[in-house]
């Protein structure tokens, strides 16, 4: 596989909300390629960057771009389990902490990862391929009708998750669904053509459902936001970057339950999306909400 370059989203935003923690301790806890934190370090300088990410493979990519910082500190983990991480490290308190739910080029453009329906790969799909076990062939060729079903309706907002379910099961009847494209050619055969999504692969929906379902995404979206809050310093900040309105709503309602217990204030109201020129350079960004939360109290100096 050659040279890809992730392009990171709404980076002069992410900027300027980490622009007061110059001296502080700041976390990527999605590192992926490296892409928002190369811009961090060198616009924000903070006196100690966290690399962290749940993929070994792109943590060595993040290390290789990231290496001519030394401030940097590069942890292999999930973000749900941050606070253990970075108290091997000797961190008990982090200044902000940044987090990109999407999907890096690294994996969907990699046919080996299972991610894509662009090009013929293994179901696979697993973010981590050390730590999981769980892979998209086998809740695709294992998973009953009704559970397929569920998680299709539910984490990919797919109207049509009852005939896709009914067709996935009665092809792997004769035969075991092997790779991207015999899924993908599956959803088509489901939905009528007159039903197509227009901005979108008629199985987008589809794979985004498992995908989620294999790395359990949303459980560990939860559980990291609900524990990073409490590790963040007086005035330190989450900023969380997602791509679709499951990922959008959860990180919503923890702000704002965060609001009411009053742990601190959101910042934004509405979320920060990109503008008509970011989404023209980079039209994978168009998706893209930014919300921002920070916590009680203020910083040094302050």
């Amino acid at each position: 596989m050659g040279e890809i370059v992730h392009k990171p989203v709404l980076l002069d935003e992410v900027i300027s909300f980490l622009l007061p923690y110059q001296d502080g301790v700041v976390v990527d806890a999605t590192v992926g390629e490296g892409g928002h934190s190369t811009a961090i370090l060198d616009k924000i300088r903070p006196a100690k960057l966290v690399a962290l990410d749940r993929d070994i493979e792109i943590l060595t990519v993040a290390r290789e771009r990231l290496s001519g910082f030394s401030n940097v500190i590069f942890l292999y983990g999930n973000y749900s389990n941050l606070p253990e991480l970075l108290a091997k490290e000797g961190i008990e308190t982090v200044d902000a902490v940044l987090m990109d739910l999407g999907i890096s080029s690294f994996h969907l453009e990699d046919p080996e990862r299972g991610f894509s329906f662009a090009e013929k790969g293994p179901l696979d799909m697993r973010l981590d391929r050390v730590g999981t076990s769980l892979t998209a062939f086998e809740v695709v060729n294992e998973w009953s009708e009704k559970r397929l079903r569920e998680i299709i309706r539910e984490y990919g907002e797919e109207p049509w998750a009852k005939r896709i379910a009914r067709r996935i099961v009665e092809y792997r009847k004769e035969r075991k669904i092997k790779t991207t494209h015999e899924l993908a050619d599956i959803v088509k055969s489901a939905v009528p053509k007159r039903y197509w999504p227009k901005r979108i692969h008629v199985a987008t929906r589809t794979f985004q459902a498992i995908r989620i379902a294999v790395n359990d995404e949303l459980t560990h979206l939860k559980e990291a936001l609900k524990r990073i809050v409490d590790i963040l310093s007086p005035g330190g900040r989450i900023l969380v970057i997602s791509f679709h309105s499951l990922e959008d709503r959860i990180v919503k309602h923890s702000f704002k339950k965060f609001e009411e217990k009053g742990l601190g204030k959101v910042l934004t109201k509405k979320p920060i999306v990109p503008t008509d020129d970011e989404i023209r350079e980079n039209p994978r960004s168009r998706s893209a909400k930014l919300r921002v939360f920070e916590r009680s109290g203020s910083l040094e100096g302050e």
